[in-house]
């Protein structure tokens, strides 16, 4: 994985990178980086996926990130260049799934997370935006559940995280049936927020990202995001409630607390200090 910037005086890429990082201001942007094979997914891609989320989550000057792809395509879905032997395993022993590596790195993460599909998304180009908090699509956008089609299943943890997205029966139809859907249909079944030009869609995701952390603080950004996934899957209300009970006592008792009252009472932006990387509490 390298690392980009827009910001003057940047240091250029190192060549053949699969994960491409660049920055806009406290925006990270993790470009797939395979443009000539519309990026599809390798274990180099895993691997350097994984490590840029490590590294956004450390850097406390990262409010949040954004997933896109280079070219005009998203993610073709897993590379098939070694075809029939793709999938296959070499011992008998279960190996754990790349794709559902990602999706749950992603899961972990402590800074907010949007997608910006930019085209074709299939397979594992699909499955690994589910753990992202916003999907903003470009028009040409296609979503690929491909998998019964190719002998396989649904991976990615997709089958905790779709029907939590779009409700079962969508996900039963779409992962059952193989089916490949457009933008408007993932719009109108909830896959995806908001479908703009496909020369839109980066900016887009990029100033969505901007509002989430816009005068919030980020150690309760990180907490409210832990919160909402992890309860997804509660097994009722209570154990929420226990978890809100700590949260609440433990940023109660914080600087970013009296300044967000301080500010609100004075009229003012807050200036939030409490950090990710030190003052995050485990409230679970």
């Amino acid at each position: 994985m390298t690392t980009e910037s827009t910001e003057p005086g940047s240091a250029p890429a190192e060549p053949g990178s699969v994960v491409v990082t660049e920055r806009r201001g406290p925006i990270a942007v993790l470009r797939l980086n395979r443009p000539d094979r519309l990026n599809a997914f390798t274990i180099p891609m895993m691997e350097q996926l994984i490590a840029a989320f490590d590294e956004t989550d450390a850097d406390d000057s990262v409010r949040a990130v954004v997933l896109t792809g280079t070219g005009r395509a998203f993610c073709a879905g897993a590379d098939l260049e070694a075809g029939a032997s793709t999938f296959a395993s070499p011992t008998d022993e279960v190996p754990p799934d790349g794709g559902g590596q990602v999706a749950l790195r992603i899961h972990r993460s402590l800074k907010p997370v949007v997608s910006a599909v930019n085209g074709a998304a299939v397979g594992v180009g699909v499955t690994m935006t589910l753990p992202t908090d916003i999907r903003i699509a470009s028009d040409d956008a296609r979503f690929g559940f491909v998998f019964t089609k190719r002998g396989i299943v649904p991976e990615a943890c997709s089958s905790w995280f779709l029907p939590r997205l779009v409700g079962l029966p969508t996900s039963l139809r779409w992962a059952m049936g193989g089916q490949t859907v457009g933008a408007d249909e993932a719009l109108e079944r909830g896959l995806v927020q908001q479908v703009v030009a496909k020369d839109q869609v980066l900016d887009t995701a990029v100033d969505v990202a901007t509002e989430l952390i816009t005068d919030t603080a980020p150690v309760s950004v990180a907490l409210t995001r832990q919160l909402l996934w992890r309860m997804a899957g509660a097994p009722g209300p209570f154990d929420a409630h226990l978890a809100d009970s700590r949260g609440i006592h433990h940023r109660g008792q914080s600087a970013d607390v009296a300044e967000g009252v301080t500010s609100f009472l004075e009229k003012r932006p807050p200036r939030f200090t409490d950090r990710v990387s030190t003052d995050l509490p485990d409230i679970f």
